[in-house]
């Protein structure tokens, strides 16, 4: 058997209840970086997403989102002030965010500051998202605070959202960080 690198995804979990040699392989998507390893100032941006109707639908029900601008054709094309059925802002950050989502092992959802839904997303809208490091700091004893902004476009480039996203990283080597931390 021929042995690769990982392209994506660099560690395992190493699950105890499945077999060795598959608990051994690199996890699709995942990563296992530090805070140590987050560098301030990358920047990545995601592949494109088209905002399609079912999905938009589906969304709407799962979180009981019925307003008539996301849900009623008559009434948007009729009485809404943009004539065409928009894509509801929860659904176009959720989307957003989860185009450059990695699920890093390490890191855990602090909360989200500065969002703010600047244009108006419509069925059949296609986005992409780019996400920057901003900065990180010494938080807890074992943990780190990173923050994040992520920008979604729609179009060819049409700024539609921002927000900050603030991580807890945990540290490869908290001693190294001893008597830096706040708490």
């Amino acid at each position: 058997m021929t042995c690769f690198a990982p392209t994506v995804g660099v560690a395992s979990t190493h699950p105890a209840n499945m077999p060795k040699d598959h608990a051994d392989l690199p996890v699709w998507n995942a990563e296992n970086w530090f805070y140590e390893d987050w560098p301030v100032g990358q920047k990545i941006r995601s592949l494109r997403r088209t905002m399609a109707e079912g999905d938009s639908h589906l969304f709407n029900a799962l979180v009981l989102d019925i307003h008539p601008y996301v849900q009623d054709q008559m009434f948007a094309e009729t009485e809404g002030i943009f004539g065409k059925r928009l894509v509801a802002g929860a659904f176009v950050f959720s989307a957003g965010l989860g185009l450059v989502a990695t699920n890093c092992v390490n890191a855990f959802s602090y909360g989200y500051d500065k969002l703010r839904f600047i244009k108006p997303v419509f069925i059949g809208d296609t986005i992409y998202s780019i996400r920057s490091n901003l900065d990180k700091k010494p938080k807890y004893k074992e943990m780190g605070l990173i923050r994040a902004s992520y920008e979604v476009f729609k179009g060819e480039g049409e700024l539609v959202l921002y927000c900050e996203h603030l991580q807890t990283v945990k540290y490869r080597n908290p001693a190294d960080l001893a008597g830096k931390t706040e708490k």
